[in-house]
């Protein structure tokens, strides 16, 4: 058995949840979020908890158990709480801001780069060196940052560029670095 996809889902105050053929729908006080799951997976919904059973030992129903698990699990939490992503922007020059909803980035190309966000993403500039993204999607949190990322990843050599807080960027030497 699979020890995440056994661990029973406890429901919070506020929210709902509704079952409809695959289709699962959780709704809370930030927001509803409704997904697709696959159709051998069965969801025993009682009043206080949520559990996800396999219909058999198969490597398929196996891999799918944790896993359907941990995406409802993300989406109770995500429409309570929330989900957040904290970059920090790393070089001279390098700054951000917000302009209406839009994300605006200096990150030392001859143009600004605008990223919009997406239906239920918002973004946070506190300082012009930090952006932070907030959603109740954990997977359109992530793909978002890692959006905002790739528009300068961190370089080797001297560590510039948009890195998530906390990432450690594993850094090189250089010409100068290897001497006889």
């Amino acid at each position: 058995m699979s020890r995440i996809g056994r661990k029973p889902i406890t429901i919070p105050g506020g929210v709902n949840i509704t079952l409809e053929n695959t289709r699962v729908t959780v709704k809370g006080p930030k927001g509803t979020l409704s997904r697709e799951l696959h159709k051998d997976m069965k969801i025993v919904i009682t009043e206080t908890e949520l559990l996800v059973e396999r219909p058999s030992d198969n490597k398929l129903h196996r891999s799918l158990h944790g896993t359907t698990r941990s995406v409802v699990a993300n989406m109770v939490s995500g429409v309570t709480e929330g989900f957040v992503k904290n970059l920090d922007l790393v070089g001279v020059g390098y700054r951000a801001n917000k302009t209406g909803n839009k994300l605006v980035l200096n990150v030392g190309y001859s143009h600004p780069v605008e990223i919009e966000p997406e239906n239920g993403i918002e973004f946070e500039v506190p300082t012009n060196t930090k952006i932070i993204v907030k959603g109740i999607d954990k997977e359109l949190v992530g793909a978002t940052a890692a959006k905002v990322r790739s528009v300068r990843e961190p370089e080797p050599y001297k560590g510039k560029g948009i890195k998530y807080e906390g990432e450690r960027i594993l850094r090189k030497e250089g010409k100068a670095g290897k001497k006889k």
